[in-house]
């Protein structure tokens, strides 16, 4: 394919996710966007700023983030004038460790329930549409990801979630970055292809599996993008 072919076909598909944040946010206040400061959120964020400057980007600040992250978060927030909003945990990363040692490690479903799961959706609660960068080429467990769902929060709430890069490949993303001089994080660099906590992310042990650095092979989802069980 040349590089004319190339740019037709990655122009044609920032037009459909243009499209799609035209419909949901312009003129409309109950929208939001999470983002992980990995490739594709930065680059659905600044597709979505540019039709809304002030949208809600959500960061789960779990403060076990590489030090790297949380530099290129307070860059590309600053740059870009984000209305950035950080999710807190209940517990701090002190508190945590003090009562239940390294849940990382021991028990890392409930690390992630606690620093994750628990503070984004109590945060869903008050937004309508929700925004997210996954893609279907990420995982496995992504496979049958729809564009278009609703999701229910533990509390029955649903909200419509929105993943207009579903079809994506890495490929699509890192050249959409580069045309539109997106920086991305360092870590990419040195060989990380999913970044999440630093104690539960290492370099890819399979070319094939990009999440495959992802807690020690333990599990491969944190929670988050699972349906929440509804409040007894």
């Amino acid at each position: 394919m040349s590089t004319l072919e190339i740019n037709a076909e990655l122009n044609a598909k920032l037009d459909q996710v243009r499209a799609v944040l035209d419909k949901e946010i312009t003129g409309k206040g109950d929208v939001c966007l999470t983002c992980s400061f990995q490739a594709e959120d930065v680059l659905l964020t600044k597709l979505a700023i540019e039709r809304d400057a002030k949208l809600p980007i959500l960061f789960l600040d779990t403060g076990y983030h590489f030090k790297e992250t949380y530099e290129y978060r307070d860059r590309i927030a600053r740059e870009w004038n984000l209305n950035l909003i950080n999710l807190l945990p209940a517990k701090t990363v002190a508190e945590q460790e003090a009562e239940f040692g390294l849940l990382y490690q021991s028990a890392p479903d409930r690390c992630c329930g606690m620093r994750k799961v628990e503070p984004l959706f109590k945060a869903l609660a008050d937004y309508r549409v929700w925004f997210t960068g996954l893609r279907r080429e990420q995982a496995k467990s992504r496979a049958a990801l729809e564009e278009r769902a609703m999701f229910s929060l533990p509390a029955g709430k649903q909200i419509l979630k929105l993943a207009p890069l579903t079809e994506w490949t890495t490929r699509d993303i890192w050249y959409a970055c580069e045309q539109l001089c997106i920086p991305l994080l360092s870590l990419y660099d040195r060989g990380y292809s999913s970044i999440g906590c630093e104690p539960c992310t290492s370099i890819p042990t399979d070319p094939n599996d990009p999440r495959s650095g992802r807690w020690a092979g333990r599990k491969v989802e944190c929670g988050i993008h699972i349906q929440a069980a509804p409040a007894k």
